[in-house]
């Protein structure tokens, strides 16, 4: 009797400790043959403070974070290390604004296909967790569509 009870105990406290990420509307932009670059957006939030420090795919060589920002009345993209996740806040990757970065691109993404994306998420206490999102690829000229 008191090994399940002593199971149960743990399998709550582990459930307690655990934190809980949400991704929604993930998409990713649709390109044209030849394009060897193409955005993921998406909102993020998670329940505990964490960072965004990674991604991949399998349809990319190679997958980043970046950020847009205005420098000279010039719009630049660059890479960043990771994106900040405030516990309960939502963080918005959007066209213009934060993203993610799929270049080398093994094929064409068509309208319609599902695009496979891995997370990495590094919590405050250093460990990580990887959550895998599919996004729809949208048209060339889509932009998010947000649910209020």
């Amino acid at each position: 009797m008191k090994k399940p009870l002593l199971a149960a105990l743990m399998m709550a406290f582990s459930l307690s400790v655990c934190a809980e990420l949400t991704v929604t509307e993930p998409w990713v932009r649709a390109t044209v043959p030849q394009q060897k670059a193409t955005g993921a957006f998406m909102h993020i939030e998670s329940d505990t403070d964490a960072r965004l420090v990674a991604a991949e795919s399998p349809v990319a060589g190679v997958v980043e974070i970046h950020e847009m920002s205005m420098e000279n009345d010039v719009m630049k993209m660059s890479p960043i290390p990771g994106l900040d996740l405030p516990a309960g806040q939502a963080v918005e990757l959007k066209p213009g604004g934060y993203h993610i970065m799929l270049m080398d691109l093994q094929q064409q993404v068509k309208v319609g296909e599902d695009v496979p994306l891995r997370l990495v998420v590094e919590r405050r206490d250093g460990s990580t967790e990887t959550v895998d999102v599919v996004a729809p690829a949208r048209p060339l000229n889509a932009r998010m569509q947000m649910k209020h």
